[in-house]
């Protein structure tokens, strides 16, 4: 059973998002945009004790998180990609999970500011994210690197572990996904089994903001919905999901085929949590608990990556 805390915000959720219909493309854009992609004032708070930096080149926007001076960065850096359904949030709107997994892991975290649709749809978001990760692995060659990121983010993972996987970059130390949106096409079972159970969002929701993203692109492009991609080879990963949510098949499917090629895949499932739940964090214990499991399996497979690459396995 869910926590209190986590049934006021499910509730808070379906008042304020919950809907049948979110409209056309721009209308999509600019709701999703003033419900979810707002920075609140608790991402300001979020940051503070921790270095900020931000990053502007010509194909790298985002931001450095770093722990505070009195701290010294532990090994390995976190790559993470925010959510948003392709169309809204940023690096400054997901600051309370990037600033806990700063804080529980000690290790330096890039937050990346993709380009979002329907102005750049895709594969605009996953050029950018490959663009962000080639970046990094040239800044510190050697370093560790793990990637995490949220709803579409948690997508644009698993894209870039494949993209790496079949370019010959440098693999991750390893993949996290919160609820990863990973079936731009719509056909898990869950979400119609889920409908009405999901605090967040309608199964119509699902084609209305993938339009916006694929213009015009088949939903079950490998490079889109990386569920319908091969998964073989691929670093450890863990998945996170809520049990009530339209999105738990795309990350039970995503689980499946991994291990059904050997590979390895950890799964989580919370109890009736919203899709983002992870954002409620420090208010609802179940947040707590997501991002200290994230932290944790990070911070082993930084520590394990670095301790082969010393020893020359």
């Amino acid at each position: 059973m869910p926590s209190w805390q986590a049934r006021v915000f499910n509730t808070g959720v379906t008042a304020l998002i919950r809907r049948r219909d979110w409209g056309d493309v721009p209308t999509v854009a600019r709701r999703a945009r003033l419900a979810l992609g707002a920075p609140g004032p608790y991402g300001w708070i979020a940051r503070q004790g921790l270095e900020w930096r931000p990053v502007e080149t010509s194909g790298v926007r985002g931001e450095w998180l770093l722990p505070g001076k009195r701290e010294a960065p532990r090994g390995g850096t976190i790559l993470y990609i925010h959510g948003g359904g392709f169309v809204a949030c940023s690096a400054a709107s997901h600051r309370p999970i990037t600033s806990s997994l700063v804080r529980r892991t000690s290790s330096t975290l890039f937050s990346t500011n993709y380009r979002l649709a329907p102005e750049s749809p895709f594969p605009a978001a996953l050029d950018d994210v490959i663009a962000t990760y080639e970046w990094l692995v040239e800044t510190a060659p050697g370093s560790p690197i793990a990637i995490a990121g949220d709803s579409a983010g948690g997508g644009l993972v698993l894209s870039l572990a494949i993209h790496a996987r079949d370019a010959g970059l440098p693999a991750p130390a390893c993949l996290v996904g919160f609820s990863p949106w990973t079936d731009l096409a719509g056909t898990g079972a869950s979400l119609h089994a889920n409908d009405g159970r999901d605090p967040m969002f309608r199964p119509e929701n699902i084609p209305q903001f993938a339009s916006v993203y694929l213009n015009g692109t088949r939903a079950d492009d490998p490079r889109a919905s990386p569920v319908y991609a091969p998964l073989h080879g691929l670093p450890p990963m863990l998945l996170q999901a809520g049990s009530t949510e339209l999105l738990l098949d795309d990350a039970r499917r995503v689980h499946a085929r991994v291990l059904a090629t050997g590979g390895s895949s950890q799964l989580s499932i919370y109890d009736a949590v919203h899709h983002g739940w992870q954002m409620t964090t420090p208010w609802v214990p179940e947040a707590r608990a997501a991002l200290g499991e994230a932290a944790r399996f990070i911070r082993m497979h930084l520590d394990r990556n670095a301790a082969e690459v010393n020893t020359g396995r």
